[in-house]
């Protein structure tokens, strides 16, 4: 039996809860998507002068990474059911077959659709398969490993 996704289930506010990023560094606006094995989220921050991640202006675009870790955060959370919880924290322990198809992600105009999807886990670790894109095309797309840290 396959998991029925659940659609725009989460907001801004919401996602905050579930993630240990306050403030202009939580970047995500919306939970679109999830499922057990999956999440799609979606992004306007970049576009923000104050995006805390900027380096001299510039939003590089190996930032992504850093937005597909908080939708990998938001998924563990989902998963967990720690919605009224404090989250279980994570550590990215690495990151691998980054693409890059881009620069910089501050001149893209349109919203960032994030995508996880979990190739395996257990109550230690998770590894994901992740992209960055916009209707138009795709940003970035790589493979991470998250460590989980006992509560």
């Amino acid at each position: 039996m396959t998991d029925t996704p659940r659609v725009h289930v989460l907001d801004a506010a919401q996602i905050a809860a579930l993630i240990p990023h306050h403030g202009s560094m939580c970047l995500l606006e919306a939970v679109i998507a999830h499922d057990a094995q999956s999440i799609h989220c979606r992004a306007s921050s970049h576009r923000l002068l104050t995006n805390p991640l900027r380096e001299n202006g510039v939003l590089h675009a190996v930032c992504g990474v850093e937005y597909a870790a908080q939708a990998m955060a938001v998924h563990g959370a989902l998963l967990s059911g720690q919605s009224n919880a404090t989250p279980r924290g994570g550590r990215l322990a690495s990151v691998r077959q980054v693409e890059l198809s881009t620069d910089r992600l501050d001149t893209i105009v349109q919203a960032l659709d994030i995508k996880a999807v979990l190739i395996m886990g257990d109550h230690q670790s998770m590894v994901y398969e992740f992209t960055v894109s916009t209707p138009d095309s795709r940003l970035l797309a790589g493979k991470a490993t998250v460590i989980l840290v006992s509560p």
